[in-house]
């Protein structure tokens, strides 16, 4: 990454695409999201930084100057995000795309979009948490100047997170349709799987979202958009976020102070992947580090807990929706269809990631995943992912260009334009993430196998998408690796960001305690009883003032078999190892001391 961006002592923020406010989060991401979820990475603790680490960024010269150079960074992110009146920006820039022959005006290129959102809330709080860490290291190295930039630091950092948090909430959109419409009827036919009458499918879905319906009656308040009518109790309705502010969305009141808030013009819809990148924001909002470094002020945690709750709904509507009904869930008709009747393998694989989120939320039954694991596997292959790519394949568009959705709104922005799209070319890091957090969840071991040869034969796949040439070899993408056609030099910042979600995420699976089998537990139990009943019998034959090599070998086995016992409940394989490899000695010593016998 530094080969790629840090050159003649300047740090360069372009990549494969023009710089925007996305882009630079994404790109400063790529260093200080490992850097806060790691241990061994320590950035804002010098005295703790691994050495290899160390090496990494020796471009910014040593421990301590690796710090405030993070610290550099991170203010000429917020000088390049900010407006000339102090207001934090969020524009989408270079990622907002025309039809051919058109361009996005320059308003249309300001506009503000859920992922500048999201990506600024996690790098604000990655920010935030390592400006707090690295303050104790200036502070008790006695630099008055570096604690004098950190706090102004976290002043611009916390500003943003503010005025980002806010932009998530004033997103959040309920739509609800007529079972008549062409909306309804899209959704009820992926809903119906069992070819139920009509009225007992509706009924049963108001049913099944009836608490989650009437919380958002009541309880969403904070930036509510008019657009929600529960009047009419056969009517369908989705929430989630759309793709930006949301029309005609009310501003979020403060007590003591006016803050500027864009003007919402998104369609009133929710879009399944801006949903899951404003979950994926959330989940950093509501982590646990978050809490213990306190990073959050009283007007934050106000809109943490209006975030919560849009949260908690969110998840609970796809997860039900996802799983509707008592015979095939309509997840496993793939590929999903939205409201709006567009239909993709890639929304299957959206609504997957949000149900995974919604399991690691709540206790998870191993019927629910595995199921999830033959949906994850039947994707991978439909992906092109496990399975060769043939010849003018669709299914390649996925990953290359990517899946094109249309910003309905966007045509709105003052001064007019043409209508925007967004592509999404993730597909692969999704998957792969996904599968990596559901293994860390799953208790059954076949199923967690499952998911990790998945997750295994996806990063194969990435692998080979890695850039191979030039000052960003090493990042990526470079999707002709895998499908063919002209290679890329220049780094995607959207991609290498969420391939570091990935790789955070794999430290965190394989850091979990392995799974252990009840059955594996019981022959270890039983392995070991023998092993140490025989140890007993051969004790009672030597004196415990013998300092023969037998009397040695024994002591050996003793401590073997001591740490056999210790590990039988977390590692009971490697517990059942241990007692047989004992087991084996102790009959060898045996054998001689027959042997011996005979002899004599």
């Amino acid at each position: 990454m530094l080969s790629a961006c840090y050159r003649d002592e300047k740090w360069h923020w372009d990549g494969v695409l023009d710089a925007n406010s996305i882009s630079d989060s994404e790109q400063l991401l790529c260093l200080l999201y490992p850097a806060t979820e790691i241990e061994s990475f320590a950035l804002d603790r010098p005295e703790m930084m691994s050495d290899d680490v160390q090496v990494a960024l020796s471009a910014f010269g040593g421990p301590t100057r690796i710090g405030v150079a993070m610290i550099g960074l991170m203010e000429e992110y917020l000088r390049r995000n900010t407006g000339d009146d102090g207001t934090p920006r969020f524009d989408a820039g270079s990622y907002l795309r025309a039809n051919a022959g058109e361009e996005p005006t320059e308003r249309q290129l300001a506009i503000e979009v859920v992922d500048s959102y999201s990506m600024s809330v996690t790098l604000c709080l990655a920010g935030l948490g390592f400006a707090r860490v690295f303050d104790r290291w200036a502070n008790a190295e006695n630099r008055e100047d570096i604690r004098i930039r950190i706090a102004d630091l976290r002043t611009a950092l916390s500003d943003r997170l503010t005025i980002a948090m806010t932009g998530l909430i004033r997103s959040f959109v309920v739509n609800t349709v007529s079972v008549r419409s062409p909306s309804g009827k899209a959704m009820l036919a992926m809903l119906n799987q069992s070819g139920a009458p009509e009225n007992s499918v509706v009924e049963s879905v108001r049913d099944n979202l009836d608490r989650v319906r009437a919380r958002l009656r009541t309880d969403v308040k904070l930036g509510r958009t008019p657009h929600t009518d529960f009047e009419e109790d056969d009517q369908l309705f989705e929430c989630g976020w759309s793709w930006g502010v949301v029309q005609e969305a009310d501003p979020v009141e403060f007590d003591d102070r006016v803050v500027e808030q864009t003007v919402g013009i998104a369609d009133p819809r929710p879009y399944l992947y801006f949903t899951v990148v404003a979950l994926d924001g959330i989940n950093d909002i509501l982590s646990q580090r978050t809490r213990e470094l306190d990073l959050l002020n009283k007007e934050q945690q106000r809109l943490a807990d209006a975030l919560r709750l849009r949260w908690d709904l969110t998840q609970r509507y796809w997860s039900t929706v996802a799983r509707f009904g008592s015979g095939r869930w309509p997840l496993e008709d793939i590929p999903w269809r939205t409201s709006d009747g567009e239909e993709s393998d890639y929304f299957s694989l959206i609504v997957s990631a949000v149900l995974i989120q919604e399991l690691i939320a709540r206790t998870a039954s191993d019927d629910d995943l595995t199921r999830a694991v033959a949906i994850f596997d039947e994707l991978s292959r439909r992906g092109r992912i496990t399975r060769r790519p043939t010849k003018a394949d669709s299914a390649v568009t996925l990953h290359d260009p990517g899946v094109q959705m249309v910003l309905r709104g966007t045509e709105r922005v003052e001064g007019g334009g043409p209508q925007l799209t967004w592509i999404v070319s993730d597909f692969a890091t999704v998957l792969l993430k996904r599968a990596l957090q559901a293994a860390q969840l799953s208790g059954n071991i076949g199923a967690r196998d499952q998911l990790m040869e998945l997750a295994k034969n996806v990063m194969d796949h990435l692998d080979r998408r890695v850039i191979a040439d030039g000052a960003a070899a090493g990042l990526w993408d470079d999707p002709a690796g895998v499908f063919g056609g002209k290679h890329q030099q220049h780094p995607s910042w959207y991609l290498t960001e969420r391939m570091v979600e990935c790789l955070v995420a794999a430290d965190r699976t394989y850091r979990e305690t392995p799974l252990r089998s009840t059955a594996m537990v019981s022959r270890a139990v039983e392995i070991l009883n023998e092993a140490e009943h025989l140890l007993n019998q051969a004790m009672l034959e030597v004196s415990i003032f013998d300092t023969s090599a037998n009397r040695v070998s024994l002591d050996e086995i003793e401590r073997k078999l001591g740490r056999a016992r210790a590990l039988i409940n977390t590692q009971p394989a490697t517990s059942f190892t241990l007692a047989s490899t004992a087991l084996k000695e102790l009959d060898d010593l045996a054998y001689a001391r027959a042997n011996a016998m005979r002899s004599t």
